[in-house]
């Protein structure tokens, strides 16, 4: 049964974040654009929802919902954490010896009904979330002495040789990142504002060698490619580039160039003055400075606040309105050093999906 269901998220007058699932839809025929198009809008008119109002649809990355959303004429961004998955899927299979690692391992979960074992300590992949590979590899590593032991006395149908082991370490420590942003971005509090950041903090962990990469080297490098690759055009992205200026945990510190700072700033600034045209004057309380909050003890913790304190001691730039004042005055402040990373979902049967 495929089912259609959409989840309105919004901004309460208290500046509370709320959600709700409208409805679900089970989707009977063609998948086609044409007709997903069709069943959103039939939706969006059930709840007396005009296109106007849509800021933007989150949606899968499936071809056909992307045309469906560029037919019906609003503004739509793909599932960050099935993009995560697509970039964990490349690297898995870019390296020879870590997917000979991984279908032994397979082989060596399938047994654990034999090994007389909760199911839940040896835990199988399943394609459609990289994740559960992590999970598999992280449950071999904590029974990797009973089933060495086991092996010892009785024919496996597969087993790790003392290379593939060692390569099952390295893959997690490798893993591990994309494990703590998929479950980031997949939280309720998650935000497009993460997006910018999470890819900044990617690459920077995946261009850092060391020597335990032995092994694992052409894995590292495929998934720093292809996190390059797919995350190419997020930086030109309004709705991105704007969400992560205007949050105070990130502002414009995790931009990769300075063309896209500047692109960020100017967006920001260009707004606020359509804001003070269109407003009348009224007297306003200033912002507090807010306080610098000790970092999460994420592996990737001091990675976020690494990158803050090389971007906070850039020069300012001339003021020349009150609008870039703001904005100035608003990118002087010390970054709140709170990330994606803290308060997130930690259940293992998480959807690892930021649209649902």
């Amino acid at each position: 049964m495929s089912l259609l269901s959409p989840t309105a998220h919004w901004i309460d007058s208290s500046f509370n974040p709320a959600n709700v699932v409208l409805h679900a839809n089970e989707l009977r025929g063609s998948h086609a654009a044409e007709h997903m198009r069709r069943a959103v809008e039939e939706m969006l008119e059930t709840w007396k929802i005009e296109k106007r109002q849509v800021h933007p649809i989150l949606r899968d990355n499936a071809s056909n919902m992307r045309k469906a959303m560029d037919e019906m004429g609003v503004r739509s961004l793909g599932c960050i954490a099935h993009t995560l998955h697509l970039i964990v899927h490349e690297g898995l299979l870019s390296q020879r010896s870590v997917s000979d690692t991984l279908a032994n391992a397979r082989k060596i979960v399938d047994i654990q009904t034999d090994l007389k074992m909760p199911t839940k300590r040896l835990q199988q992949d399943v394609q459609v979330r990289w994740n559960s590979t992590l999970y598999m590899l992280q449950s071999l590593m904590q029974q990797k002495r009973p089933l060495s032991l086991y092996a010892s006395e009785h024919s496996l149908p597969s087993t790790l040789t003392a290379n593939q082991w060692l390569l099952a370490e390295k893959t997690v420590l490798v893993l591990a990142p994309f494990e703590e942003i998929t479950r980031a971005v997949s939280s309720e509090s998650a935000t497009c504002a993460d997006v910018i950041p999470a890819k900044t903090v990617l690459k920077r962990v995946l261009s850092r060698e060391d020597n335990s990469d032995q092994g694992i080297r052409t894995m590292k490098s495929t998934l720093l490619e292809a996190v390059n690759q797919r995350f190419s055009e997020v930086e030109k992205e309004p709705l991105y580039y704007i969400a992560t200026m205007i949050d105070p945990r990130y502002k414009d510190r995790y931009f990769t160039s300075p063309d896209s700072q500047k692109r960020a700033r100017d967006s920001l600034i260009e707004a606020l003055e359509e804001i003070e045209r269109n407003r009348m004057p009224q007297d306003e309380e200033p912002a507090t400075k807010a306080p610098r909050k000790s970092q999460s003890g994420s592996s990737l913790g001091n990675i976020f606040d690494e990158i803050l304190e090389e971007s906070e001691v850039e020069n300012r730039s001339a003021i020349s309105s009150s609008a870039v004042v703001e904005v100035q005055s608003y990118r002087s402040e010390v970054s709140q050093s709170t990330t994606i990373l803290e308060n997130t979902c930690c259940s293992e049967s998480f959807s690892g999906c930021c649209c649902s």
